[in-house]
């Protein structure tokens, strides 16, 4: 045997092989991580960045200033479901698979193995591809860690088939109405807290408490915070992949009620106000001091958000990680749990959570990403969530998939002069009563109780001016046909029909 030729064939077969590792590990250091955090239910002015004066929120203020805001950037729908459909998948709400909050349809197999009592949202097909595929292509580790509210398991919803390696949390949306849940998921497989929350139904105030004390509030309060369980398994999950790029979406319930806060996030704020106690109903746990606690939780949430980015210093990916954070629509119109005129939670705009009008829709955003996004930035750029899964894709080079109506944002992020704009943004929205908008410019257009039957005109659209009417107060339809006929043309092409999200009066 010629030992010299050996020699020679194993040092080349090593030279190729650490070529490849050293391409594949440089290929790799060039892709960032994509961290992409949403609240649940927090209004655009419930931030001190965004205006916010009672709520304390220093660390997601501080994100805001290493950062860009955005003033103008809108969730993808009114409520949960139908607007994370939206940024999961990149349409539309009028091209987007859910379209409206709705209770999944199982079959007796799933709901044998899986449970009864949360039984989970319309799931997305199999036909869709999220943001969590799309990144796979390019070698990503993923996780969904929150809740998903997209597909119960055993469905072709259910995140695990839907591009996510690990998902932790709640998987419905009914089953995040209690921050001290007796279980979450992990994939598919129930891990017990120590919590014993009350008997689902039956979450209004006990006969024997007494609204004026707190201690006969305590069956509602547990051991385990299942926001905080989340907060471990994301920073668990960053250190693991911190060698490869990863995708973290963390779906956050906070702050959608109930109103459950741990004691000590609590204190920070008790005593500052006077309270009206919420003594329970509508399926949600009562609160002596319900200012308190909705101050306290978006505090908390603030707390996790500064938790993930000491981790990103401490193992050195705050360079190579672009931190994004929104709302998936605005505050709640729960005013007995909920004070928003008290918090002003949505400045000067009109509407809640479940409107299409400005303070449904209209979002906070931030991102954040050093020596890429310029500190202390702001962008009045009209965007929406159907443009987060092109931004993430130009941000990877992943190729994007067909029959998105998104634009990537990330030159705006970036600071380049090359930003493409949205001609329109457009929403539909089954619930309260049937909704559709547009927005063109500084012209907002807005159809209200589509679906009511004593609705002699349906299709009657109010127009508004945001340029000078950011209230929307004032009804200006009449002064401008001309803006109204090319409006309703728009709200009509950009409508597809859904079998199971109808709109009669707009179906074709």
């Amino acid at each position: 045997m010629n030992t010299g030729r050996t020699w020679k064939l194993l040092l080349w077969l090593f030279a190729i092989v650490f070529s490849c590792t050293v391409t594949d590990r440089a290929a790799a250091d060039d892709l960032p991580n994509i961290i992409y955090i949403l609240a649940d239910d927090l209004g655009y002015a419930e931030l001190g960045c965004y205006g916010q004066e009672k709520i304390k929120t220093p660390h997601i203020d501080h994100l805001a200033a290493e950062g860009i805001r955005f003033t103008q950037h809108y969730s993808g729908n009114a409520v949960c479901a139908p607007s994370r459909c939206v940024l999961m998948t990149g349409k539309h709400p009028g091209h987007a698979h859910v379209r409206n909050n709705r209770r999944a349809a199982l079959s007796e197999t799933i709901l044998k193995k899986y449970g009864m009592a949360f039984m989970g949202q319309e799931p997305i097909p199999d036909g869709e591809v999220t943001i969590a595929e799309m990144v796979k292509t390019k070698g990503y580790a993923t996780a969904a860690i929150g809740k998903w509210g997209l597909g119960h398991f055993g469905t072709m919803g259910e995140p695990n088939k839907q591009g996510f390696d690990l998902f932790f949390g709640y998987n419905c949306q009914a089953h995040a109405h209690s921050y001290y849940p007796a279980y979450l998921w992990r994939n598919d497989q129930k891990v017990m807290l120590n919590n014993h929350p009350p008997i689902p139904g039956h979450a209004s105030l006990p006969a024997t408490a007494d609204p004026t004390d707190p201690a006969s509030y305590d069956p509602y309060k547990g051991t385990d915070y299942a926001p905080d369980r989340m907060l471990e398994t994301a920073l668990q999950f960053i250190r693991e992949n911190r060698e490869r790029p990863f995708f973290l979406y963390l779906p956050s319930p906070i702050p959608h009620v109930a109103l459950h806060v741990p004691d000590e996030s609590l204190q920070a704020y008790l005593g500052k106000w006077e309270e009206t106690p919420f003594v329970g109903g509508g399926g949600y746990t009562p609160h002596q001091t319900p200012r308190a606690a909705y101050a306290a939780m978006i505090s908390r949430l603030d707390q996790h958000v500064g938790r993930i980015m000491a981790l990103l210093k401490e193992l050195d990916l705050e360079e190579n990680t672009l931190v994004m954070f929104s709302s998936d629509n605005g505050t709640t119109h729960l005013g007995k749990e909920v004070d928003y005129e008290f918090f002003e939670s949505v400045g000067p705009l009109r509407g809640l959570k479940g409107s299409l009008y400005e303070g449904g829709i209209r979002v906070p955003m931030i991102a954040r990403w050093p020596g890429k996004i310029k500190p202390g930035t702001t962008t009045d750029l009209q965007s929406a969530f159907w443009d987060v899964m092109p931004t993430i894709a130009e941000a990877t080079g992943c190729d994007l998939p067909e029959g998105i109506d998104g634009i990537s944002f990330l030159p705006t992020l970036l600071g380049r002069t090359d930003q493409r704009e949205h001609e329109f943004l457009y929403w539909e929205f089954g619930g309260y009563g049937g909704q559709q908008a547009l927005r063109m410019g500084d012209w907002k257009a807005v159809r209200q109780n589509l679906l009511a039957k004593n609705n002699k005109d349906p299709l009657k659209i109010e127009l508004f001016n945001l340029g000078d009417d950011i209230s929307e107060s004032r009804d200006v339809a009449s002064q401008h046909p001309e803006i109204v006929t090319r409006m309703r043309t728009i709200m009509a092409a950009e409508h597809t029909n859904s079998s199971l999200f109808a709109m009669p009066p707009l179906d074709r």
